[in-house]
């Protein structure tokens, strides 16, 4: 089975190779927010990321733990390890909570990665978050009103589909890439499970890295390393007949 239909396939590669790298000025700085729907600004999370990189630093080193709020096993890897800022500002590790957090009106959520070995703040974008919810609902309705047959367009992976947006009703909600500001597309599972298809983001990034570190690695771990976002509402990628192709999970 071909994992990408030929013009996909051919699109992606037009797109990565010769392109100039937008993702190198924008995602290792750190300092890309596309400006959404409603015209939100764009925001840079650098010195945030710093401050309170500092702070768990602090905290860990003098309490013995992190300062992370309690999630449950079955909490995706990208949404799980959130940093308890508050606690942070209380016990005196942040001056004050950065404005970029939600906990003070701004669009993200600020997580630990690699908590046992090398805790690392990272950035998870609420707006990516909202969206595909937005896109959830609607396909759970479709579904619901339709004896659970999905508003499904093309099997554009093994067990994974494009969504038809005039079924569904999502044609007015467009989603930016943190990484690449590019539009990307929503996924869905046979399920109706909606995700985020970061294809265009990794692929630019292994062009850039010259190729993938390892074949059977999850390549969702560039994202982390070229960026200060994660890659939130996502499925494993893995690199198949030299792509990216994301894995269902069921």
């Amino acid at each position: 089975m071909k994992y990408l239909r030929t013009k996909s396939k051919s699109l992606i590669r037009t797109l990565c190779e010769g392109t100039v790298l937008l993702i190198l000025t924008f995602s290792l700085s750190g300092c890309l927010y596309p400006d959404s729907d409603e015209g939100i600004p764009k925001v840079n999370y650098r010195e945030s990321v710093k401050r309170i990189q500092s702070a768990v630093d602090d905290f860990q080193q003098e309490e013995g733990i992190l300062p992370i709020i309690n999630a449950d096993i079955t909490t995706p890897r990208y949404e799980k390890f959130r940093i308890d800022l508050d606690m942070l500002n209380k016990k005196g590790y942040l001056d004050d909570i950065p404005s970029t957090a939600f906990e003070k009106g701004g669009s993200a959520y600020f997580l630990i990665l690699n908590e046992e070995s090398d805790p690392t703040v990272k950035v998870m974008d609420l707006v990516t978050v909202q969206k595909v919810n937005d896109v959830q609902l609607q396909i759970t309705r479709y579904k619901s009103a339709h004896g659970g047959v999905l508003p499904a367009g093309d099997e554009i992976y093994p067990g994974l589909f494009s969504i038809d947006s005039k079924k569904a009703g999502t044609g007015s909600i467009k989603l930016s890439s943190v990484y690449s500001g590019e539009d990307t597309p929503f996924i869905m599972d046979k399920d109706g499970n909606v995700y985020v298809d970061y294809v265009f983001d990794i692929m630019t990034v292994i062009n850039k890295n010259g190729g993938p570190e390892q074949q059977n690695r999850d390549l969702r771990f560039d994202l982390e390393e070229a960026s200060y976002y994660v890659p939130v509402k996502s499925l494993p990628y893995l690199w198949i007949n030299e792509q990216p192709v994301p894995q269902a999970s069921n």
